[in-house]
């Protein structure tokens, strides 16, 4: 049974980075609105569709769309390490309804995912602990990357699998909106990153923390008009939202990805997760915007919706 879905920017800043009072406040209010929506609609199992940060896809076999049918967590930024609880037989047989429904996915029994996936599922579960998972990745970090209308195509079929469950399916969708993450690009990046970027060698402690300590210091930066990265794009986000609440899911069709990272910041790809994720509770579904403000601190455009089957 498909309950409905809930779509939400993450940011790894938010355990670290203050941000404005109020803003923090408004987001966290919003939050828990929509996990005591989750509470109510009681879900046994999440799928959740999201994008990764080049800590679990790397060039050396980029899929444009990824299963999980086991996996686990990394505990980047602040959330839970450890391994899923991701039900194998269930999550495959939504890998072969999908191929079924022509959109070409692959699958993978050890799943790496990052505060992408984790982020939104641990906030939603706070008063509702979900029992099990379904990670569903979508390439928007690193190109080439899927058209928004095969994004669409592939969670109109995750909603077809969805509607016809014994489980009752809440569909969550990570991501964006603008934001203009130190991602590095293949084509510029220096001999060692390239090498990382393909191989995906697992970094140590020290890696990672310095990883993580370079994208901390772009808050107050963006925050104070210093940084080399992209600004947040409140415009973009606003135009994003209403699209999006009221069900016109083709808005970026004639965006070309190039335009995208100009506009919306290299992050603003992940917008997605978000595509997905309200593509799969068909036509005439009613949006709800629970949550928007740019937070600068958080190098993100945040926001926040919920959304219900038309049926």
């Amino acid at each position: 049974m498909l309950l409905g879905s809930v779509c939400m920017s993450h940011s790894p800043l938010i355990d670290r980075n203050r941000a404005d009072p109020g803003a923090e406040t408004r987001f966290y209010a919003a939050v828990d609105c929509a996990a005591a929506m989750v509470k109510e609609m009681r879900p046994d199992l999440a799928v959740i569709i999201y994008p990764d940060h080049v800590n679990g896809f790397f060039y050396n076999l980029l899929p444009s769309f990824c299963v999980g049918l086991g996996g686990k967590s990394i505990g980047d930024f602040g959330t839970a390490a450890g391994r899923m609880d991701i039900p194998e037989d269930r999550a495959l047989e939504l890998a072969r309804h999908v191929l079924d429904e022509g959109v070409d996915t692959a699958v993978s029994y050890d799943m790496t995912v990052d505060h992408g996936a984790a982020q939104p599922y641990e906030f939603l579960i706070v008063q509702h602990l979900i029992p099990q998972v379904i990670p569903v990745f979508v390439n928007c970090a690193m190109p080439p990357r899927p058209t928004m209308a095969r994004t669409r195509a592939l969670g109109e079929a995750i909603g077809q699998w969805a509607r016809n469950a014994p489980e009752r399916v809440l569909l969550i969708g990570s991501g964006g909106l603008s934001h203009d993450p130190p991602i590095p690009a293949i084509a510029s990046a220096p001999p060692a990153v390239r090498r990382q970027l393909i191989e995906g060698n697992e970094l140590s402690h020290v890696q990672r923390m310095a990883r993580q300590n370079r994208a901390l210091a772009e808050g107050p930066a963006v925050r104070d008009g210093v940084s080399e990265l992209l600004p947040l794009n409140p415009e973009w986000d606003r135009m994003l939202m209403d699209a999006l609440v009221a069900g016109r899911l083709e808005v970026l069709d004639d965006w070309t990805d190039a335009r995208i990272s100009e506009i919306g910041g290299r992050g603003g790809h992940e917008v997605r997760s978000w595509l997905a994720a309200l593509a799969a509770l068909g036509e005439g579904y009613r949006g709800e915007e629970l949550f928007y403000e740019p937070v600068a601190e958080w190098i993100t455009g945040m926001g926040i919706m919920a959304a219900c089957p038309a049926a």
